[in-house]
């Protein structure tokens, strides 16, 4: 209500502003016109008597009252039209088209609004709409636009204001859910200098590079992960991913007292708590070892896909293997593609593929270091 109140008169204001010149006209000069008047009749007079002085010859005295006669019938002509009644009426019609031109305007503004528009409706800034449709409750609240739409309108605004870390904290999931992990990355990072690190921004860097890596918890992203439980012990996200890691390694009872120590710290009503006993499960019983976690650390998923499924997969793995062929550099992208043959049950295309980065990354010590402990992970050559 003291929106619309101040708002209302806002608009009187400028309005008034604006209006009244038009209405106002200016004073009408009958003082003037009646004292020029008085003071051509006292000429004529003073003429008359030079005349009859004889300071002036007839001529002369005719030529003067001729002029100041002329002047006398100017001065009373513009007398006459100051008094006269119709002088005085309303403006002149563009004055009046005007002043209702300014006054139509906002009142049809205000009628249209009230008739087209929802003035109940909360604000929406972009920002919240992005979280909302990463959230997936967008379709249901906003107008159908995309994600990736309101990701540029994102990536725009972050262009002209680098610095917003608000604006890199919603682009970062919204990036993940894109796959556009090398982009997640770099705006967790972004939120992370700009905001300061919190476990969930840094648990969420670390997420970024895992998925980055194919799923594979690197050595970078697991300090992620480690210095988030340093901030907050009881982050799930970096639990989770440290017993993945663990997994991943070869230890799955660092892995089981891992996830074991997060169940044992929360309510057991927690929603989370069902997925990570499947997970305890899928380790084994007890005391299995590092080779029974070797035998089958990436288990083969393509039983379970649908025809259409694995097409599309095998379709992705292809376009991932062409673009490796043709610029090999990136160690992230050559372990997805083996991880993506395991999945497919192709388990001699994958070794081929490490064999195939072996080559490619062969003048990077790093790299190939980082290649080797993924492959041992997934258990590729062993």
């Amino acid at each position: 209500m003291v929106f619309w109140l101040v708002l209302g008169l806002m608009t009187a204001a400028a309005i008034f502003v604006v209006v009244r010149p038009l209405l106002t006209r200016a004073p009408a000069p009958a003082a003037d016109a009646d004292s020029d008047l008085a003071v051509y009749r006292d000429q004529l007079a003073e003429v008359d008597r030079d005349l009859a002085r004889g300071a002036i010859a007839q001529p002369e005295a005719e030529a003067a009252r001729i002029e100041i006669s002329r002047r006398l019938i100017a001065a009373a002509e513009r007398a006459d039209t100051t008094h006269r009644p119709d002088a005085e009426a309303a403006p002149r019609p563009w004055r009046i088209a005007s002043v209702a031109t300014l006054i139509a305007l906002p009142l049809g503004a205000v009628a249209l609004y009230l008739a087209l528009g929802s003035p109940e409706l909360p604000g929406q800034p972009l920002a919240d709409r992005l979280a909302r449709a990463h959230a997936g409750a967008g379709a249901a609240t906003d107008e159908p636009t995309s994600l990736a739409s309101l990701v540029g309108q994102v990536e725009a605004h972050l262009g002209r204001n680098p610095d917003d870390g608000r604006g890199w904290e919603v682009l970062a999931p919204a990036y993940m859910r894109l796959e556009r992990f090398d982009d997640a990355a770099k705006a967790r990072r972004n939120a992370i200098r700009l905001l300061g690190a919190t476990a969930d921004r840094v648990a969420g860097l670390g997420e970024a590079l895992a998925a980055a890596a194919g799923g594979m918890v690197t050595p970078e992203a697991k300090v992620e992960f480690e210095r988030a439980l340093a901030l907050d012990r009881d982050n799930v996200t970096a639990a989770l991913y440290l017993g993945l890691a663990a997994k991943q390694a070869g230890q799955p009872e660092e892995a089981r007292r891992i996830w074991e120590g997060m169940i044992a710290r929360v309510p057991a009503g927690a929603p989370w708590v069902t997925f990570v006993r499947q997970a305890i499960a899928a380790l084994g019983e007890p005391g299995g070892g590092p080779a029974a976690a070797d035998a089958a650390p990436t288990p083969d998923a393509s039983a379970e896909m649908t025809a259409e499924q694995r097409e599309m997969a095998r379709g992705m793995v292809e376009r991932l293997a062409a673009r490796l062929a043709t610029d090999g550099s990136d160690v992230e992208d050559w372990l997805r593609l083996v991880r993506s043959y395991m999945v497919l049950g192709e388990h001699d295309k994958a070794r081929a593929a490490a064999s195939d980065a072996r080559r490619a990354l062969a003048g990077d010590p790093n790299k190939l270091q980082r290649l080797d402990m993924g492959v041992k992970a997934l258990g590729v050559e062993g």
